[in-house]
């Protein structure tokens, strides 16, 4: 700030220094001047102006100082008021232009809030018709198209599924429940959602869950469960999907392992971003790089780390490590 000011006020120092030169140049010129006398009078106007200099800066500086430590949060009672003519111009330009901000931002968060409650409505009333759908593909005879069907309804069920909590993953601290969870129940009933999908693959579930019971939201933890299983199945053709919990340090994890096609090593820092979609297989339409994003969202939420190791042609192993029971004290006071 003390650079800035000086730099701001160079044409003053400049004007200063020149009249001290000028002077000492009359001395120089004019013999009858005693030079002592004008260092004498130079040397005074220099403590002069540096102390002048002093006060102009600590009240010159005290408004733009309040400007630099502002929080932008569209709340101008923070701010310093101001003093000069200037300052005042500033103040009111930055009122008035953070009053619009504020009216447009209340507008704009009221037009997304009501575009979310009108998605949300429309994904529940298509669940209607789903489920309808479900069942009347559950009496056909013709085997080969009823697969056909089935996986073709899955997929629709679980993007829904995904843009529904896509939209509600923003407020979903207001929306936690943290109670005990039994892990083989909640696998069972993902599993059981993917069970057509799956046989079509021929592909099937090994469960080794020495820890049985954690701490979580269940509708959460279900959604990142779901996320990874899907995933899993998608890259898996005639492998078993391995699911594994434990104790590690004291943490209860949960490992869902497959032998698919893998991620490469330079995809691998990047499946958590959003519309990320891979590298390798970068024309694959049907991917839409938002299922990985949701589910770290989702267990970042939760204090949920998730740790990957994937080589790629040799498959995927994403490991949840839940947080220690007094973790859970910081979640639910959010």
């Amino acid at each position: 700030m003390i650079r800035s000011f000086l730099r701001e006020r160079m044409s003053w120092i400049g004007l200063f220094l020149f009249f001290q030169l000028f002077l000492l140049f009359v001395s120089y010129v004019d013999a009858a001047i005693p030079i002592s006398s004008i260092l004498y009078i130079i040397f005074l106007f220099t403590i002069i102006f540096v102390l002048f200099l002093f006060i102009r800066y600590q009240r010159e500086t005290r408004f733009y100082r309040s400007l630099k430590e502002w929080e932008y949060n569209l709340d101008v009672h923070g701010m310093e008021r101001a003093n000069s003519p200037f300052e005042r111009i500033a103040e009111e330009s930055l009122k008035s232009q953070t009053t619009g901000l504020k009216a447009h931002a209340m507008k704009s968060q009221a037009s997304l809030t009501a575009e979310k409650d009108e998605l949300l409505s429309w994904i529940h009333e298509v669940k209607t018709p789903l489920t309808a759908m479900h069942l009347m593909i559950d009496r056909m005879k013709n085997e080969p198209l009823k697969k056909e069907l089935t996986y073709e309804w899955l997929r629709i069920h679980l993007l829904l599924d995904q843009q529904l909590h896509q939209k509600r993953i923003s407020a979903m601290e207001n929306d936690l429940y943290i109670e005990k969870i039994q892990l083989e129940d909640l696998i069972f009933e993902e599993i059981k959602t993917l069970q057509s999908w799956c046989i079509q693959k021929g592909i099937g579930f090994d469960l080794d869950l020495k820890t049985e019971e954690v701490l979580s939201d269940a509708k959460w933890l279900s959604f990142i469960i779901r996320q990874l299983l899907t995933n899993a199945v998608k890259y898996s053709l005639y492998d078993d999907i391995v699911i594994k919990s434990g104790l590690q340090n004291g943490q209860a994890y949960l490992e869902i392992s497959d032998q698919g096609r893998g991620i490469s090593a330079h995809d691998l820092p990047r499946i958590f971003e959003k519309g990320f979609t891979s590298t390798a297989e970068h024309q694959n339409q049907a991917a839409t790089g938002m299922g990985l994003y949701l589910a770290k969202k989702a267990a970042d939420s939760l204090s949920i780390q998730i740790a990957v190791h994937s080589l790629a042609g040799k498959g995927s192993s994403f490991t949840l490590i839940f947080p220690v029971r007094n973790d859970f004290v910081r979640i639910t006071s959010m």
